[in-house]
Formats: structure tokens, C-alpha cells, sequence
């Protein structure tokens, strides 16, 4: 491992790192432990050595030497790391010491000598060379039936004796060039690291040739596999990628290897959907891909081949258009600046000198054969499974130039994984070999293929792929979604195949689990199983699990869902019929229905002005509502909750709904005059053929002079003599409709002639001559004590010091020779109300209070009594309105801060006036003693002053400024010094504190100075510009703001 100190380093400097890392080393108990190491680096680094327990203070035991010569460090202990560090950084390295116990280290032959020695049945002279010849040839399984065949009863001495002659012919076949197959040989270590495997050497007739045997090949081989001599060709350099882009590590080596160990920033890596780590086919360049490059990955990144490792910087730099943050820029990968090595071609090169070297090491093993040095006894031995059985191959090599093809056709018989024969035939040409295996039931294998001089001898090795892998119906079981309720636990559960070790994830959205107080995740050697408790509707989603071993992955998907009540339905609502006899509306369904179907809507509806609401009832999920219930002209407001099998969900409030729009009754007849008298002038119209759509309430009369040019119509007494004019216009739930025609004009005097008939509609009727006047109160005879006076040309009903309990309807019955007429009118006998009850004030929940009072004692007499609530707060001074029309005797008040001080007062309302004040006492903080109140008032500013303002003529003008004051000013437009307030060609608004007016149409006489004044108790502010109109005679354009007159 190697840490660097600083990231940029000096020129010609460098960190410290191993050009030979110390190897493991065994030997005996009693002998010399020797650790060698050589170091390189710029200053030169200072090398150390530890224990990972103990220490290494004893000098005589533990002896350290430098070889200048060499440039090796060397350390005679047994101790486990070496460390080499300067002012740039430090770089470690561990070795492992195996110790063996001298006394006991017996060969197994030896073993077999102290064993307790038995007899062997002897055999017949004439049966005994056919005896241990049937034993040689036959299968492990047939010796006890051979044994009871000959008369052999001591199968434990027969069989340490065949294990002698099997070797005895081993050494034999070894000597003639026969690679022999070992039935009881032990395991040795596989060519590859991981998975069901079997060795094959094939023999080549070249090889007697070179006066070589198979075992010093094969030393040779192992030598080159293990990697203890490799080194780096082309080492990783320092890479500068941008965020969100690939960074490529690439490195070349002296000699092939299966893998190289990565790791970054101090820990390995592993191949995975972050870090891709691929090798070249001839195993000699191996590269790291790092996908969406972070800040966080930032840091050194090293490769270990052996015992000799490689390190560089990966710099990430920040995104530099900030447009683009967020989004995922193509993919790209970015590898080391500068000019960039043809690796392949610097591989091929590596290889060439290793074929060089390979002919060297097999000069040198022929040199030591030739010495005769070859060990004797040593057997070829397949590891793994031992069910393999290696025929003779049978080709004659030509020369020492003939092509590895003459090792093709070579045949192998061995068991599958389900206990039958199988025959695997090997085809090699040139550099390539093939292997076909037939009665294996589509088990699939790898070739792992070394030539050695290309002639002499193919070293294969088959690797049985079991990729893990699930049972076709507990994977259809597994993928049917789960259905748990909100709060409950979800158990996911699948059964598995496939080649240990597994590595078991579990996966939701995408995002790895892990355990925690709610995920369990349990492996087995067979089944693995996922528990999550207290499940949340969020969580719902894919859950998916994956298995990796050396040999392949598989994953499998599953669906959790957690049910839940739904969301409030989405507004706002659409009306879609709005008409007097029906309002239809609709609406979107809630976001998240909870895991289950909408099955129905509850609708509750409330008539604007009151405080109760009405439910209606349920409808089927269809989000849409038709309300038949309405009255014309009226506004409603509705409220709607969506259920499903799981609970009802909040609710979705509408806005004021109207049922029809505004629909005003067309004009009437022009009035008729029926008759005429100095002070009464009695008319008679018809009704309007176009109501609107709704009933006739009344209607409204208006009257005029003659002579009169311009003004509106007005009521008043007629006088006599002067001649009127009418018109007449319809009432009905929208409102007031067209104005009739103008009728005639009519002078107000007597008539000459008597009255004739009597219409249906009037307003007013005195007969001539006078005849009886009754009066009725609710259709029943007034009492005695209202009294009616009759005299010429009128009547009057009077009632005395009226009460409350002479409201009522009021008929007047006038009846004569020509008939009878009845007028009737409402009388609401009322006065203000008396002052709502003591007022409490209850704090339910921090931050509001809820504001209760007595009522007031006209509210049973009164059904049109209601209430208004006030609130003063002790940091603005004054009195608030918080909530109107009230008809009960409660109200919650909200944003009420602590600190501050707050006083209510409830007044009652009825159609006469307002009642005095009922006060509350005074709620929040108490004033201390000495403590000064805090004025908060102050004069009116103008925070933005008007600006200059040209407009073209016809187009509409704008102009707005923003003024402050507490108390709140009373704010006047002025055009040329004239104020326009009450001046209807001009909009004025002013909404907290912006004021806006708003000109129409521009013309000529729009042109001159506007100004604005803000004016409250404690001062006064102003503001002015020029409005020009474009086409016009421009003036000098001038504003000015001025604040704070007193």
C-alpha cells in the first residue's frame, strides 16, 4: 500500500515504493527466517521493519543489512512488515512466516513404516502377478470384489502395497515419456482461483526430443503462473477527468496474469456496476474503468501484480458549465494525458520476450536433466475431482519446429456432475485450443490453454461453470408482487443453485438494503430471505435480489406493495355545467390511491354565507359530481374525500361555485298612467316576457321632471301641477334587469272622472269616492292597538311604541262599489342589539387561541343577529377585523406570537346597526414595572415614488407606487391638484400598501402632473409625475416624491 503525502509532487521527486516486495516464506523450527526487499524512491526512502505483534528491539535476533550492490534491504527475523517512507510519502508491504516443526517433518512413506505390519494372504505363485495386475488396471470400486476373488482377506495390507507399485510404475512411465494418471494422488493447487476444475498435461513426442520430462515443464509453468517475477511494463498514470465522466486505468505486464488486485483510496476494489475491471486474452494488460466520476472518488488508485504494485492520482474537477448541472453528460471515458502508448502493441512485444525467456528456462531445465539433478518419484497429478483418466497421445512430432497441432486429437475421459461418462477432446492449432465434452447435460466449460515453445507441451485446464441459479416455479412464486398493510412486516423468500461461495444482494429501487432497525437480510447456503418491518407506502416498489459467484450472476425481480389510505384528490375543480337547476363539476383522482382502487367519493357541500355543511352523500369512483339541489344564483362550495378499501382520505375544498351565471330580466312594459292626483300618480306596467331564468322579486320605479336633459331617475313626491315621466325595471335572484321604456308624461292633479278599474299590479290605489279601509297583519285583523285613519285621498296605519312582536306582514284592504284591492308590505320591528355576553379566551393548541362570549339577548328574537370579532395586538396599535358573520359563539384565531400581547372584543350585528364591545381580558405577555411600551406607529413614506410614464394615444396607462405608515394613511390621487377618487374614469386601488390607478383609454386631456398623497395623524407623504401622451404637445417631464409633512 502506498500513501502519498502531498498531490503534486516536485519534479524528479517520487514516493517511495517496491521494486521486489518481500515473498512468504517457510521454513524450519530452529533455522535463519530471511526477508528480502528492494525499494526505490526520491530522496531515498528510510526502511523499516515490524511484527504485526511484538517488536523487533532485539538486535541479535533480529540482524538488518543493505546490499549497495543489490540495492536489497534484508532482514533475518520472523516478522511480517516492511516499511519505506520519505518526506513524500510511504509505502508498506506484508509477508506471512509458516514455521515447521523440524522433529516432525516425516515423509508419508515414513509413516507408512510405523504402522503396525500385517500379513498378506499369499496367493498362488500362479494367480499373483494376475492378481496385482487386475489391481493396477481396476477402478477404486471393484477392489474388495477382486480381493474376495483371489482369496484375499487383509484388503488394509493390499492396499498400502498398491500404492508402492503404482508408483514404483509411475517412476518407470516417467523415465520411458509417459505422463501416468494417479487415481490416489493428492490435491494440488489449480493454474485458476476459483470454481470446479481439472489439469490436463498432454504429452508431446517433441519433448523426448529436447530430453525434457513433463514434471520440469510443469515446474516451470506453476513458476510463471504464480506471478513472483512480474513487473510492470506500463504503469497507471495520473488522470484528470471532469464530474460525471469515466476515468480509465490501463497497465501492461511482463507476464500474463489472471487478475490484478485494485484498490483505491486504501481499499480493494471489486468488479461491479462502479468499478469495471476487464483483462486483455493474453492476460498482460488489465484495465480499471471508474464510471460517473464524483468529487468523493477522488484520490490515489493502485494496481498489486504479484509483489510489485503501481499507483497514480485520480483528480476529479468540477463541472465547468454550470447550465449542465445535474444532467448526464454522454458517457466518456478519460484516460492519462500525453501521448498515449499503443498498449497492444507494447503487449505483443512483452510477449515475444517471454517466448524468448520461456526457450531459456527450458535450455536451463534440460542442462540440469542432463546433470542428472531430474527428482525421481514425482507424479503429474490432476486436481480437483479425481474421476479424470488421460489416454497416450499417439502423434509423432516431426521436428522442434512442428506446431502445437500435433498435441490435436488428444482424448480424456472423466465424470460429469451427474456421475456417467463423458469424453473430452481436445483440438489445438497454433495458439488456440478447443474442447468439446459430450453427456454432460449442457454443462458449459472454459479452456485454459499455455504453450510452452509452441512445440513441446499444451498445459489445459477445464473449469465446470455452476453460475447460481433459481427453480423455474419458486421464481414465478417470487415474482407475484407482496401486499402488506402500512405498518406491517413484508417477507421475501427464494430458493437457489449454483457453485459456492454466492454473494447474496437485495435490492429496492435500485438501492442496495443493508440491515438496519427495520431490514433484516438472512443468508443460507441454499435459500436466502429479506424481512422489512414497519413498512412505509413510500417503500412500495421493486425489490429485486442478486446472486454473484466466480461463474456468473442472476437476479430476480419482485414487487412490494404497501397499502394505505390515498391522498386528498387533486384540485383545483373544473365546473363543467353551471346553470340554474344544476352545478356539475369534476376533478383529478388522488396522486397515490394508496395501493387500492378508488371505489367511491364522498361530497359534502356548504351554501356560501353559512357555517354548516351538508353532506350529500357517496358517489362511484368516477371523479366528476352533478348537483341538481341548487338555487339559482346562489353560490356553493364543496368538499370531497376519495375512499378505498383501505380508509377514507383528507379532504379536497372547491372554490365558490354559482348555480347560472348572472342572468338579469329583460326590460318591462313602459309604464301606463291609471290615474292622477296632485300627490299621487298611480301607474300599472306588465311583467317582462324574459325573466332570466329565475322568479320576479319586485320591481323598481323611477321618476323624472319634463324638462329635465340629463340626471339620474329619482323617487321622490310628486308635487301638483308638474308633469312626470316613468320607467320601470324587473328584480329577480341575479339582480336588477333593463329599464323600460319611459312612459308618457303626466301631469300630477286631480281628475275629473272616478277611477274605473283597478289592475293587477300597482303600487298604490284611493278610491273616489272613499270607500273602506281594513287592516290585516298576517292575514289576521290588526289588534286595537294600531289604529287607522282615513281621509281624503290617503290612509294611515299606525301602531303605537312599536315591539318586536309587531314584525310581521301588513295588508291594507280598500274596498268600494267597483271592487275590492289588497296591498301588503313587511314590517321587521327591530333596534341595535345589546352587547354579546363576558368574553374567554382558551389556548388548545400553542400558537392559536379560541375566543368565546355569551350571546347577546336579542339573538333569539333576531334571526338575522350575528357577530364580529376584533383583535388588538400590543406591536401595531390597532384594531383588526378577524372573522364576520358569525352566527355562533365561537372562533379560533391563529399566528398568535408569544411575546406579545392580544385583547379581543365581540360585537353583534342585526339590519338596524352594531352593538357596543364586548372586551376579553388581555392575553399574553405581562407588562413588568418599568417597562416602556413599544411605539410602533410612524408618519407615511413612499418606498417607490412614481415613475415617468408616455403612452401612446388610445392605449391604457399603468402607473403604481408603494407607500407605509402605521397606522395605515389615507391615500388621494390628484390630477393637476384635482383629487380623483371619487372619479369614475379612473381605477384606483390600493392593496397593503401598493397603490395603483389605472387610465382606460389615453387621450389629450389625460396629459398633466399626477401626484399622490399618503396622509395618516403623525405625517405626510407625496409623490408625483408628468403623463405624456405620444402625438401631443409634449411638456417638460418632471417627478418628485416628498415624505414626512407634518
Amino acid at each position: 500500500m502506498i500513501t502519498q503525502y502531498e498531490v503534486n509532487l516536485p519534479e524528479g521527486k517520487s514516493t517511495p515504493d517496491f521494486q521486489c516486495k518481500p515473498v512468504p516464506v517457510t521454513v524450519q523450527e530452529g533455522t535463519f527466517a530471511v526477508f528480502t526487499a528492494v525499494v526505490k524512491g526520491d530522496p531515498k526512502p528510510e526502511v523499516s521493519w515490524r511484527r504485526a505483534k511484538g517488536n523487533t528491539a532485539d538486535k541479535e535476533k533480529y540482524l538488518r543489512k543493505y546490499d549497495e550492490s543489490t540495492g536489497e534491504h534484508v532482514l533475518e527475523a520472523n516478522t511480517y512488515k516492511c516499511c519505506a517512507a520519505n518526506e513524500f510519502g510511504k509505502a508498506v508491504c506484508t509477508a506471512t512466516l509458516s514455521v515447521t516443526d523440524g522433529k516432525n517433518s516425516t515423509n508419508p512413506s515414513d509413516f507408512r513404516k510405523l504402522l503396525r505390519k500385517s500379513k498378506v494372504a499369499k496367493a498362488d505363485e500362479e494367480s499373483d502377478e494376475k492378481f496385482w495386475e487386475s489391481m493396477l488396471n481396476a477402478d477404486r470400486n471393484d477392489y474388495e470384489r477382486i480381493c474376495a476373488e483371489f482369496g484375499v482377506s487383509d484388503l488394509h495390507s493390499v492396499l498400502k502395497k498398491l500404492g508402492e507399485k503404482k508408483k514404483e510404475r509411475m517412476r518407470n512411465k516417467c523415465k520411458d515419456g509417459v505422463i501416468p494418471y494417479d487415481d490416489d494422488a493428492a490435491e494440488k493447487l489449480s493454474l485458476l482461483s476459483g470454481g470446479r476444475t481439472k489439469d490436463f498435461i498432454l504429452k508431446s513426442p517433441m519433448l523426448e526430443d529436447e530430453g525434457l520430462t513433463p514434471l520440469d515443464v510443469v515446474e516451470k509453468l506453476k513458476l510463471l503462473e504464480t506471478g513472483s517475477n512480474v513487473d510492470f511494463v506500463v504503469k497507471i498514470q495520473e488522470i484528470k477527468a471532469e464530474e460525471r465522466e469515466d476515468a480509465l486505468f490501463e497497465c501492461v505486464l511482463t507476464h500474463p496474469l489472471p487478475s490484478v488486485t485494485w484498490s483505491g483510496k486504501g481499499s480493494a476494489l471489486e468488479d461491479g456496476e462502479k468499478y469495471i475491471i476487464t483483462g486483455s486474452d493474453h492476460k498482460l494488460i488489465h484495465r480499471l474503468l471508474i464510471r460517473d466520476c464524483e468529487p468523493q472518488d477522488e484520490g490515489i488508485y493502485s494496481a498489486a501484480a504479484g509483489a510489485t504494485s503501481c499507483s497514480a492520482w485520480l483528480v476529479v474537477e468540477a463541472d465547468g458549465d454550470p447550465a449542465c448541472a445535474g444532467e448526464k453528460k454522454p458517457r466518456k471515458a478519460t484516460v492519462a494525458g500525453g501521448a498515449r502508448l499503443d498498449l497492444e502493441k507494447v503487449a505483443k512485444e512483452q510477449q515475444i520476450k517471454n517466448r524468448e525467456e520461456t526457450e531459456k528456462i527450458l535450455a536451463a531445465v534440460r542442462a540440469k536433466q542432463d546433470a542428472g539433478q531430474v527428482r525421481e518419484g514425482q507424479t503429474l497429478l490432476t486436481s480437483g475431482r479425481r474421476d479424470g483418466e488421460l489416454t497416450e497421445s499417439t502423434q509423432d512430432a516431426e521436428s522442434d519446429e512442428a506446431t502445437a497441432g500435433g498435441l490435436s486429437g488428444e482424448t480424456t475421459k472423466m465424470k460429469n456432475s451427474t456421475g456417467n461418462d463423458a469424453n473430452l477432446d481436445v483440438s489445438v492449432s497454433g495458439t488456440k485450443a478447443e474442447a468439446t465434452v459430450d453427456g454432460t447435460e449442457n454443462k458449459k466449460y472454459r479452456v485454459k490453454y499455455h504453450l510452452i515453445k509452441m512445440t513441446l507441451c499444451a498445459h489445459f485446464c477445464f473449469v465446470f461453470s455452476d453460475p447460481p441459479r433459481f427453480n423455474t416455479e419458486d421464481l414465478s412464486a417470487f415474482s407475484e408482487p407482496v401486499r402488506v398493510k402500512v405498518g406491517h412486516s413484508a417477507i421475501f423468500k427464494l430458493h437457489f443453485l449454483g457453485h459456492e461461495p454466492i454473494k447474496i444482494k437485495w435490492y429496492r429501487e435500485g438501492e442496495e438494503l443493508r440491515d438496519d432497525g427495520n431490514t433484516k437480510v438472512e443468508r443460507f447456503a441454499s435459500h436466502s430471505r429479506l424481512l422489512l418491518s414497519r413498512c412505509h407506502r413510500k417503500e412500495s416498489g421493486e425489490v429485486k435480489i442478486k446472486l454473484r459467484n466466480e461463474h456468473g450472476f442472476v437476479e430476480a425481480v419482485s414487487r412490494l406493495v404497501v397499502l394505505d389510505k390515498p391522498t386528498s384528490p387533486l384540485g383545483p375543480a373544473e365546473v363543467t355545467e353551471s346553470s340554474p337547476t344544476c352545478i356539475e363539476f369534476k376533478w383529478r383522482p388522488p396522486k397515490d390511491d394508496g395501493g387500492s382502487p378508488v371505489t367511491n367519493y364522498a361530497i359534502e357541500r356548504q351554501q356560501v354565507g353559512r357555517n354548516t355543511w351538508k353532506r350529500v352523500g357517496e358517489i362511484p369512483g368516477v371523479p366528476s359530481f352533478r348537483d341538481t339541489d341548487v338555487d339559482h344564483g346562489r353560490k356553493y362550495c364543496y368538499r370531497v374525500r376519495a375512499i378505498t378499501a383501505e380508509g377514507t382520505s383528507e379532504v379536497m375544498e372547491t372554490d365558490d361555485m354559482q348555480a347560472g351565471t348572472l342572468a338579469f330580466p329583460g326590460p318591462p312594459a313602459p309604464p301606463k298612467v291609471a290615474s292622477a292626483f296632485d300627490d299621487c300618480i298611480n301607474l300599472c306596467w306588465s311583467s317582462p316576457s324574459n325573466t332570466g331564468g329565475s322568479r320576479i322579486l319586485g320591481f323598481i320605479l323611477e321618476k323624472r321632471k319634463k324638462g329635465v336633459i340629463c340626471g339620474l331617475y329619482a323617487v321622490k313626491d310628486v308635487v301638483a301641477g308638474l308633469e312626470y315621466e316613468f320607467r320601470v325595471t324587473a328584480l329577480n335572484l341575479s339582480g336588477a334587469g333593463e329599464f323600460s321604456n319611459a312612459s308618457e308624461f303626466v301631469f300630477a292633479r286631480d281628475p275629473k272622472s272616478k277611477f274605473d278599474n283597478v289592475p293587477s299590479n300597482f303600487l298604490f290605489l284611493i278610491p273616489e269616492p272613499p270607500g273602506k279601509v281594513t287592516g290585516l297583519k298576517d292575514n289576521v285583523p290588526v289588534t286595537k292597538r294600531a289604529t287607522i285613519s282615513n281621509s281624503d285621498g290617503s290612509s294611515q296605519l299606525l301602531i303605537p311604541s312599536s315591539e318586536r312582536s309587531d314584525s310581521g306582514i301588513y295588508s291594507i284592504l280598500v274596498k268600494n262599489l267597483a271592487g275590492q284591492e289588497t296591498f301588503s308590505t313587511e314590517v321587521r320591528v327591530t333596534d341595535d342589539p345589546k352587547p354579546p355576553g363576558p368574553v374567554d379566551l382558551e389556548e388548545n393548541v400553542p400558537g392559536t387561541l379560541t375566543v368565546t362570549w355569551e350571546a347577546s339577548p336579542d339573538e333569539k328574537r333576531d334571526d338575522r343577529l350575528h357577530y364580529t370579532v376584533s383583535k388588538l395586538d400590543s406591536t401595531k396599535r390597532t384594531w383588526a377585523t378577524v372573522a364576520d358573520r358569525l352566527f355562533n359563539n365561537k372562533v379560533t384565531v391563529c399566528n398568535i406570537m408569544h411575546g406579545r400581547e392580544y385583547l379581543f372584543r365581540v360585537y353583534a350585528k342585526n339590519d338596524i346597526g352594531i352593538s357596543a364591545p364586548s372586551e376579553s381580558p388581555t392575553w399574553g405577555r405581562e407588562k413588568k414595572k418599568g417597562e416602556k411600551d413599544c411605539d410602533l406607529r410612524c408618519a407615511p413614506t413612499v418606498v417607490v415614488p412614481l415613475k415617468l410614464h408616455t403612452a401612446p394615444k388610445g392605449y391604457e396607462c399603468y402607473m403604481s407606487c408603494a407607500v407605509r405608515g402605521n397606522p395605515a394613511p389615507r391615500v388621494t390621487w390628484y390630477r393637476n391638484h384635482v383629487s380623483l377618487n371619487t372619479n369614475t374614469n379612473y381605477y384606483i386601488s390600493n392593496t397593503c400598501g401598493v397603490c395603483s390607478m389605472l387610465i382606460l383609454r389615453v387621450g389629450p386631456r389625460d396629459t398633466g402632473e399626477y401626484s399622490i398623497s399618503a396622509e395618516n395623524a403623525l405625517g405626510r407623504a407625496e409623490s408625483s409625475t408628468i403623463l405624456s401622451v405620444r402625438g401631443e404637445t409634449q411638456t417638460h417631464p418632471h417627478f418628485h416624491s416628498e415624505n414626512n409633512k407634518t
